[in-house]
């Protein structure tokens, strides 16, 4: 069996099926549910036809990708991976069950899964990356999974602002991370995680240790709701409850932690390690229980109470001991059993009650008796109490607590907080049990008779406490799972635990002995003053939160923009100009190489004067722009004429090509965008005075330079002599290595192909901001007059103004469609290529808009130029993922001939579907901007001449057709 395949698999299924999801109906719930559903039953599929495999060692999956720099994809699971799969497939398998039964009827069920699964395919990544570099690129798609599942509500301020503060605290934290991997692979030499593992003497031993450790822990502590970035995570619980059992339970908040125990090996081992992280940890673990026992909402007081374990499952990957690791691997599989079953049992109470506030929550065990069976047996385990599986990941904590204590004052001080932290976790633990369920019927509730949900909702709760109680009950049965997982993790030195229920009188027992005391204690006091203590109000960390991005984003910037800022558009571009010549002429002197002198004959003079010309132009562009925009347009064509002219005089006919082509689709976009310009004034105030004169001169001068040393710059590149270039490298190697001729074309969709579909991918970007901006686009009063050509068509006129035109335009379409053919398909070889082909048939679409009215023309010809982008984009993307599937890296292509039918024996390369993804993705750009554009002539009310100017702003217009989604219309 191909175990490495199947690797792959439990990262690419969720993916793939999160893609499968989104395309359902909004209404789609049944669907949604079953597909999300039979994804995890999938994974854990997978991982059980894996997991008997991993007793001789990881299984490897390595697909290379650049591996020059060391960055290949590269995933790898061993038990502690398997665990965790276990965890996030398993509990994501219940939670979709239970989301089926919470999520309402108007809820958009088929987004919500599809993050989700999204969601799953992240955390999988992080879990299973063999490549740390990798690792981070999964770690921040979680922070954008978790933004999307946060603000699933985004009808409420609550959730926007949760997303909001979880996205940048945690993508924050994520950029630390991919310092320090950086780092750690400069350190080791290689960004595989075994070697990095592996060296850990080495980088303990590093300068940049300490740097790198603290870089490490700021992403790990982010993720993980660590002191003092905790405050996010109470924020997220304005997600749906589902999201929140599923974040808090075995994905989002999880990740943090399996980051620290995973490089344990490489950064453990040191006194800032053991101070740094187990400090922490347990100021968190004792913070977040102090604050959990002053909430009343359940979800608040249930994301403490998980801040609060998470800092204790810190606190034991500080301590770093191999029991305390073993320990921390223990916790977390009770954790998220009981954990999920709360968060769930939350989500019950709000669905059959309509309410979460204890406050208003009383005496529901006559009423919901299954919930209230199910709610004892899960907060006991979180409290810690015997026979469940809390309790004895709990005393083996505080076991692992005492032996720190050994290390002098800081040890002592740290039981004294695990102990604390303990007695608050069983104060908040008799809250949510007692408070909810026991004591007179409620009497304040929305719903007038709860009762206990439908089996399908509270069955997922009944499995987790199912497992906790088992766990608790029968000990022994984990020992051969965590010792497997302990060697995953720490090797050779992993303990061969030996969980009982009792181990005599021993001092962790004597620490639970208080810890219940004391929590018994604090509960009877706290129903008698159940007010918060003065300091825990004022302190308010998220508002603390939004004074400092306030200071970052608006006062900071204020200050600086008032200090050293313009709104001048010329004064901004003065001052890059001038960094940049400054930058130029700080590296001159440097430089060991200067060109040669040139031998002038007549063909570099008449080369010299075409530039002249082209010169002229520009600045003529330049000065022309204030008073009259068309002529500033017509000279700066000019300009790109000689540009064209020049490609051709040095031999680059393909360049040529896709210039002129591209000074086509410029100007007349420019020259349909020219109408919604505000006019300007024929005479500009002040435009006379000395002090204009100057500048506008100095600005002159700036360009003069500045362009004279770009010359240089490219003239210098030019002479150098032969074989000194890249380009002779590509001309040397485009024919064997890529199997074209036209070495453009061949850089653009093989050698430099992973560029270029950056390049789409931001034109596609590029074109839906242009629609978007000019969908809600307000012109001038002045600017927004109806040309007389529109007027006498809308006021039923003649028509024949540009009959011949339009007649002449019509015939050549056919003719474009062809040129637009021709480009493409001979581009591998000779002049032309798909981003040219793409451009000669937008131009054809153009010369219809131009010469017929927008309705005539889109009621003939059906573009959809939204779906043309997606389907380039998706094309190119298959064609790179299509060379990992013959084990080559990323977008590798493939050439050879092939023997036709009749034409004979032919060249032949996947580069060809390539570009047909750039092809589409172009005519999709273009359409999509000229539309944008076009339908400006259409916001006018029919047979009024009103401009939209004039019109209500309140009051909706027309749609511009092509903008995709469900009212996208055929153009």
């Amino acid at each position: 069996m191909n175990y490495e395949s199947l690797l792959i698999t439990l990262v690419i299924l969720p993916f793939l099926m999160a893609v499968a999801v989104v395309t359902l109906h909004a209404r789609a719930h049944n669907a949604g549910a079953w597909l999300a559903g039979m994804t995890m039953v999938l994974m854990l599929a997978i991982l059980s036809v894996l997991a008997p495999e991993l007793s001789n060692g990881p299984i490897i999956r390595s697909i290379d990708w650049v591996d020059t720099i060391g960055l290949n994809l590269r995933f790898r699971i061993d038990a502690f991976a398997a665990l965790f799969i276990g965890l996030v497939a398993g509990i994501g398998l219940l939670v979709v069950t239970f989301a089926h039964c919470y999520l309402s009827s108007e809820d958009p069920a088929p987004r919500f899964y599809a993050s989700l699964l999204g969601f799953t395919g992240a955390m999988s990544g992080i879990v299973l990356s063999g490549n740390i570099i990798m690792l981070v690129v999964f770690w921040e798609l979680t922070t954008y999974m978790s933004f999307l599942l946060i603000s699933y509500w985004s009808q409420k301020a609550e959730a926007r602002d949760g997303a909001r503060h979880s996205l940048i605290v945690t993508a924050s934290g994520g950029l630390c991370l991919l310092a320090a991997m950086i780092l750690l692979g400069e350190i080791t030499g290689s960004y595989e995680i075994e070697s990095v593992l592996e060296a850990g003497e080495q980088i303990r031993e590093h300068a940049l240790y300490l740097p790198v450790l603290i870089l490490f822990l700021l992403g790990a502590f982010t993720k993980s709701a660590q002191f003092p970035f905790h405050f996010w995570l109470p924020g997220a619980m304005a997600a749906p409850t589902p999201v929140s059992a599923y974040l808090h339970s075995a994905t989002m908040v999880k990740a943090g932690v399996f980051l620290m125990l995973r490089f344990a090996p490489a950064l453990a081992g040191t006194d800032w390690w053991l101070w740094l992280v187990a400090g922490t940890g347990i100021i968190t673990m004792t913070m977040g229980a102090v604050i959990a026992m002053f909430r009343s909402e359940l979800k608040e007081l249930l994301a403490y109470s998980t801040i609060s374990h998470l800092g204790l499952i810190t606190a034991l990957a500080g301590i770093g001991t191999p029991f305390a690791i073993t320990v921390a691997v223990f916790h977390i599989i009770n954790h998220a059993m009981f954990k999920a079953a709360l968060f769930m049992i939350a989500g019950i109470i709000d669905h059959e009650t309509g309410a979460r506030d204890l406050r208003r929550l009383s005496g529901l065990v006559r009423l919901m008796p299954i919930t209230a069976l199910l709610t004892a047996l899960t907060a006991a385990a979180m409290a810690g109490l015997p026979f469940l599986n809390g309790f004895l990941s709990k005393e083996m904590f505080l076991d692992a607590a005492h032996q720190l204590g050994a290390n002098g004052w800081p040890g002592q001080i740290f039981i004294a907080l695990a102990v604390i932290g303990a007695a608050a976790g069983v104060t908040y633990s008799l809250k949510l049990a007692i408070g909810a369920f026991l004591g007179p019927p409620p009497d304040d509730l929305p719903v007038e008779k709860p009762h206990d949900p439908r089996p399908l909702m509270w069955l997922p709760v009944a499995v987790l406490a199912a497992g906790c109680l088992t766990i608790g009950l029968f000990p022994g049965a984990t020992e051969r799972l965590l010792f497997s997982v302990g060697s995953a993790i720490i090797g050779p030195l992993a303990p061969q635990l030996h969980i009982r229920l009792w181990h005599g009188l021993t001092p962790a027992l004597m620490m639970s002995l208080a810890a219940y005391g004391g929590g018994a204690l604090l509960y009877v006091l706290l129903r008698r003053r159940p007010q918060e203590p003065r300091v825990m109000v004022r302190i308010d960390a998220v508002a603390m939160f939004e004074r400092l991005l306030q200071v970052a984003t608006r006062t900071l910037p204020q200050m600086l923009t008032a200090a050293f800022g313009t709104t001048h558009v010329q004064v901004q571009l003065r001052i890059l100009v001038l960094l940049a010549a400054l930058i130029g002429i700080l590296v001159l002197p440097g430089t060991r190489w200067w060109p040669r002198t040139p031998e002038i004959g007549l063909s570099e003079v008449l080369f010299a004067l075409l530039w002249l010309v082209g010169g002229a132009c520009a600045i003529g562009a330049a000065w022309q722009a204030k008073y009259h925009r068309f002529a500033a347009l017509i000279l700066m064509s000019g300009a790109g004429m000689v540009t064209c002219v020049s490609f051709v005089w040095l031999s680059a006919p393909d360049l040529a090509v896709t210039q002129l082509l591209v000074e086509i689709v410029t100007t007349v976009l420019l020259l349909l965008g020219l109408r919604w310009l505000p006019q300007r004034n024929e005479r500009i105030p002040g435009d006379r005075d000395m002090r204009a004169r100057i500048r506008r001169g100095s600005d002159l001068l700036i360009a003069i330079l500045g362009g004279m040393g770009m010359t240089a710059m490219a003239y210098a590149v030019m002479a150098m002599p032969s074989g000194l270039t890249v380009g002779d490298w590509f001309l040397r190697n485009s024919y064997d290595e890529g199997g074209g001729t036209n070495v453009v074309n061949v850089i653009l969709v093989d050698f430099r192909a992973f560029d270029t579909f950056g390049e789409i991918t931001v034109l596609s970007i590029v074109a839906l901001t242009v629609f978007v901006l000019l969908r809600r686009f307000r012109p001038a009063p002045a600017s927004a007059g109806v040309p007389n050509s529109q007027r006498i068509m809308d006021s039923g006129g003649s028509t024949d103004f540009m009959y011949v035109t339009a007649i002449i335009m019509n015939w050549v379409f056919a003719a474009t469609v062809l040129a637009s053919a021709y480009l493409f398909f001979r581009g591998h070889d000779l002049p032309g290529g798909g981003f040219a082909a793409g451009v000669t048939l937008a131009i054809g679409l153009l010369l219809q808009y131009l010469a017929r009215d927008v309705r005539w023309v889109e009621a003939r010809i059906i573009v959809l130029p939204v779906r043309w982008m997606a389907a380039g984009l998706t094309l190119a993307m298959l064609v790179g993922v299509g060379a990992w599937l013959f084990g080559y890296p990323f977008l590798t292509q493939h050439a050879q001939y092939v023997d036709l039918p009749v034409i004979g024996r032919a060249p032949a390369a996947t580069a060809l579907l390539f570009d047909l993804g750039v092809f589409a993705t172009v005519v999709g750009a273009t359409v999509l901007m000229l539309i944008a554009i076009a339908h400006q002539s259409l916001r006018v009310r029919k047979g009024s001449g009103v401009a939209l100017a004039d019109v209500d702003p309140e009051e909706p217009g027309p749609e511009p057709a092509g903008a995709g989604g469900p009212r996208e219309e055929a153009v």
